[in-house]
């Protein structure tokens, strides 16, 4: 497509990319990171001829992107929580909701040196933020694919935060203490047969991350049961979800003992993250 346009200006190939994709504004963004320029230097240097190199570099993100590609795997990066985090086909993409677990984590009356483990971390978005706004806590990570911590490592480096822990195992089980202030997660949560796995940026992001069981609920159901067991006393365990599943978690944290147990609402008004304080001894 853009290869095609040998000796065209920069301008030429943004709008013959965009003619592509059926986005102009996308094309413009490709163009910056294949340049490694910002979106205003595209703008201000339409009339510059591209090197081959980075014409056909161009192409291909086009390409890429036009057979489905999520942009932030093209890009290597998403901002989540006022942070660039590195990501890959290993680990979900950073969206807006998750940065709602984050906001409660922070709002929650918390020791200064509390214990706070992440369960199936990915690429440490949560964490990692967590870690940054609060240096006195003592953060611990999990997740069942080393892929996933891989980027993580790769995340934890760049924001300077060597003391944050990344343990290898699936939930809880490579995490042998106890007397966790907050155990937060970000867990699989879709039925094993829902249609949106096969569409969108859904389907290039790794399913063992995405899917739970017939009903999406076998992920929120091990956290809540195995959670009671090493929270401290008054511990929060907070937790997102699909949009329809909030009733059902708050039901899961009712029979299991679980205190203070509330839904909170994301920016569309949907009931987003659901929590609850740890059973009383």
């Amino acid at each position: 497509m853009v290869s095609e346009l040998p000796g065209a200006t920069l301008s030429d190939q943004v709008r013959a990319a965009g003619r592509f994709l059926g986005d102009r504004n996308e094309a413009a963004r490709l163009a910056a990171l294949a340049l490694g320029q910002p979106l205003s230097w595209i703008f201000a240097h339409g009339d510059e001829r591209l090197d081959p190199r980075l014409a056909q570099r161009f192409a291909e993100m086009v390409e890429r992107r036009a057979q489905g590609a999520p942009f932030a795997y093209i890009a290597g990066n998403r901002e989540f929580f006022g942070r660039d985090f590195s990501v890959s086909p290993a680990v979900l993409i950073p969206r807006p909701e998750t940065e709602h677990l984050v906001e409660w984590s922070l709002e929650l009356p918390l020791p200064d040196h509390a214990r706070v483990l992440d369960v199936g971390t990915g690429c440490g978005c949560i964490v990692l933020s967590l870690a940054s706004e609060r240096p006195g806590w003592q953060c611990t990570a999990t997740d069942i694919s080393k892929e996933a911590l891989a980027v993580a490592a790769i995340n934890r480096e760049r924001l300077l935060l060597p003391h944050v822990r990344l343990l290898h195992g699936h939930l809880l089980e490579p995490v042998e203490e106890t007397n966790f202030d907050l155990i937060i997660s970000n867990p699989p949560y879709i039925a094993t047969d829902d249609p949106h796995l096969k569409n969108g940026d859904i389907r290039f992001e790794p399913e063992i991350a995405l899917a739970s069981g017939p009903e999406g609920l076998e992920h929120l159901r091990a956290l809540v049961e195995s959670a009671r067991h090493v929270l401290s006393e008054d511990g929060w365990l907070l937790l997102e979800h699909g949009y329809d599943q909030a009733a059902a978690v708050r039901e899961l944290l009712r029979v299991n003992g679980y205190e203070n147990i509330e839904s909170r609402r994301d920016l569309a008004g949907i009931e987003r993250v659901t929590g609850g304080t740890s059973p009383a001894c």
